[in-house]
């Protein structure tokens, strides 16, 4: 900057304008450079570089709610792939009628969970159902829940007394092999209540080793948040997935607004939103997390 001021300073009495331009030019690298700086500590903490296991599951609201899950889970799909991230899609729970009870994503990438980690909480939905032949406006919830990926680096210590495995027959399109055999693995972990499932593994032993690594990343994630003594964030994954306990809200009728209501961004192209277009509110709760206590951070 001083480089810059000094250039600018001279070309101005010589009336240079090349030699302004550069100075103008050496203003924005140094902007992009505090960018970076700004980027690199919002995303400093010790799992932000790590790969995220997203989880999705439908609340109140029925078939809507199913509905409502299976967009917010295509919205994730969506922005993964638009961060050129990849996804492998670990579980997932048709709904009976439409949309999905439950799925998890391994999203596996730079900074995945970085970013992701913003998304934890409920996400509720205002529009008209299309299930509704009266086409009236109705309420759906689904809640998010995101861990870091770890790996053999990190000790979870699991007992296995404190848990239940339950084997099943995976639903869904998954040809012959899945529907003929109990292939499909839920574990429970009895002292948290903390469950997962999968069942897109080709045998029911990789099905439960896949299980029991998200239910590893599922524990160490609400350990670290006890550590950090972040209890909003952990009662937000325990709070009942309906009314009063939204973190973000997307509106569709009457008027079209998505807004977070932990930072107050709000957005009305609800449209690119859905289509995965969610980099200003992950951006903004970043931002807001990084500097939401002043007094804290000058201590």
């Amino acid at each position: 900057m001083e480089d810059a001021a000094c250039l600018f300073e001279l070309a101005l009495g010589e009336d240079d304008q090349d030699s302004i331009e550069e100075s103008h030019r050496m203003l924005a690298s140094v902007d992009v450079r505090l960018s970076e700086l700004e980027f690199a500590r919002i995303l400093g903490g010790p799992d932000d570089g790590r790969n995220a296991i997203v989880s999705v599951n439908a609340g109140a609201g029925g078939t809507e709610a199913q509905d409502w899950a299976e967009m917010l889970l295509r919205m994730y799909l969506r922005y993964v792939e638009r961060k050129g991230f990849s996804a492998k899609l670990l579980e997932t729970q048709d709904g009976e009628e439409a949309g999905i009870k439950s799925a998890t994503i391994l999203a596996q990438g730079e900074f995945a969970f970085g970013y992701l980690k913003a998304e934890t909480g409920v996400h509720r939905l205002v529009r008209i159902s299309p299930f509704d032949s009266n086409k009236r406006r109705h309420t759906s919830f689904a809640s998010v829940f995101v861990s870091p990926e770890i790996d053999d680096s990190i000790e979870v210590n699991i007992e296995e007394k404190d848990l239940r495995i339950d084997t099943y027959r995976a639903s869904g399109k998954g040809g012959q092999h899945v529907n003929k055999t109990d292939s499909a693995v839920r574990i429970t972990h009895l002292p948290t209540g903390v469950a997962v499932s999968c069942q897109n593994e080709r045998s029911q032993r990789q099905n439960k080793e896949s299980a029991m690594k998200i239910l590893k990343a599922r524990l160490y994630e609400l350990r670290r948040m006890e550590e950090k003594q972040k209890e909003e964030e952990l009662n937000s994954s325990k709070k009942e997935i309906g009314w009063g306990s939204q973190i973000r809200s997307y509106v569709m009728h009457p008027y079209r607004m998505v807004k977070d209501h932990r930072t107050d961004f709000e957005s009305s192209g609800v449209d690119a939103i859905l289509d995965g277009e969610i980099d200003d509110f992950i951006e903004s709760y970043l931002l807001h997390n990084a500097t939401g206590n002043p007094e804290e951070e000058a201590t």
